[in-house]
């Protein structure tokens, strides 16, 4: 079974193309500047050359037809006929509360992701774009949706509520949802799997460090809590967003500064986090440099993002009365020793016992803990899109 796996955002689309067999990728790319007479298409046939073209692309439809014509190109294609694509599974941000597990797409849920658009006004509606265009550029094939909201429904409802009027919540289902559920999922099975336990017999916090940013507590194999809440704005300081704040700042900022709810949301989520400290870069690599050379600002930038990470550990740790082992996986998480350095020294009190020596590496798959460590820490590099293939081939297998 080949599985194709499409994450669409609003002028762009990655791909990957998987063998279901042996759940090897064939291959992988992105189409970027949809919408624009410069569009770009990096297509990666494993065991070819790469290779990158710049044409027309003026809508979804359009941006997936490309990528099925450079899978079946007679030079640098995987397959040689479209019928080879036997499911198409869908990245989607939110879910609400509808959907605990991921699901084959029809009418009612393309109804669902549209009643979120609310929820989620940045990737929702090109998440619909890209079902409704792989509809048309790929007739018949099935489709899946695997919402990144779903893992975290197993959260119990006094963690994720808020202490406001109970009757916002009715109203507007206002609560914590939390994100990079695929990401969580896929690492804290694989770090079960590492300790040689089942998976609900184990307590894991998962820590998925990007530009974005999330923590997860995962209890005996069901998510308790995570640091994203009603938006990916909560939660940890990241690339540009603030992360928790006072509510308070918020009408505070608005009358000092004279600005509107629009602007305070964009400095929020835009100019906040790792940039609006540094006034540098939200960039890690770049604090990394900046901070080897002295630059005050980038240090402090370094140690409040590595402080807010350890008092999440912490804080999950003590909501599930114990930990079995932490997690580091994406971009920073997985290629960043000197933020692990700084966070895991500080973990001893749970029985974690750092290896820098260990530690001392990018973007593998390694235990950082010396062998005697009670609680193990394992970086393992995430693979959100195999999760969305294995959830598409379970589903489309059963229909």
């Amino acid at each position: 079974m080949k599985v194709l796996v499409l994450n669409c955002g609003s002028s762009s689309v990655k791909y990957q193309l998987f063998d279901m067999r042996d759940e090897s990728v064939l291959a992988k790319g992105l189409v970027e500047r949809i919408g624009m007479s410069d569009a770009i298409l990096t297509h990666r046939p494993t065991g070819k050359e790469k290779i990158r073209s710049v044409q027309p692309i003026l809508e979804h439809t359009t941006a997936i037809k490309v990528v099925v014509n450079a899978l079946m190109h007679h030079e640098h294609g995987v397959i040689k006929d479209i019928a080879e694509i036997d499911a198409i599974g869908h990245r989607v941000v939110h879910g609400g509360e509808k959907f605990t597990q991921s699901a084959i797409v029809d009418n009612s849920v393309k109804e669902a992701i549209e009643e979120y658009f609310d929820l989620a006004p940045l990737h929702n509606p090109a998440h619909l774009k890209g079902i409704l265009a792989a509809e048309d550029a790929i007739p018949g094939a099935p489709q899946v949706v695997v919402f990144d909201t779903s893992f975290h429904s197993t959260i119990p409802k006094y963690a994720y509520l808020y202490g406001l009027p109970y009757t916002l919540y009715q109203k507007y289902r206002i609560r914590r949802y939390g994100f990079h559920g695929t990401s969580h999922k896929y690492v804290s099975h694989r770090a079960a799997e590492l300790l040689g336990r089942p998976y609900d017999d184990v307590k894991i916090i998962t820590c998925h460090l990007g530009n974005g940013a999330s923590i997860a507590a995962i209890d005996h194999g069901k998510c308790v809590d995570t640091s994203m809440g009603f938006t990916p704005l909560e939660g940890l300081i990241m690339g540009t967003r603030c992360g928790d704040i006072d509510p308070a700042i918020i009408p505070f900022i608005m009358a000092k500064e004279e600005i509107s709810l629009v602007e305070l949301d964009s400095m929020l989520n835009k100019h906040s986090g790792i940039l609006g400290v540094t006034g540098l870069s939200s960039d890690m690599r770049d604090l990394e440099d900046a901070t080897e050379k002295g630059d005050e600002r980038a240090k402090l930038a370094m140690e409040m993002y590595t402080y807010r990470i350890r008092k999440y550990i912490g804080a999950y740790a003590a909501a599930m009365n114990g930990v079995d082992a932490i997690v580091f996986t994406a971009g920073i998480g997985e290629r960043g020793p000197m933020q692990r350095e700084m966070i895991c020294p500080h973990l001893s009190y749970l029985g974690v016992e750092f290896d820098p020596v260990a530690n001392d590496f990018k973007g593998e798959e390694r235990d950082i803990t010396k062998p005697t460590s009670k609680v193990k820490v394992f970086v393992i590099p995430t693979d959100e899109e195999l999760v969305i293939a294995r959830d598409t081939m379970e589903l489309t297998s059963r229909a």
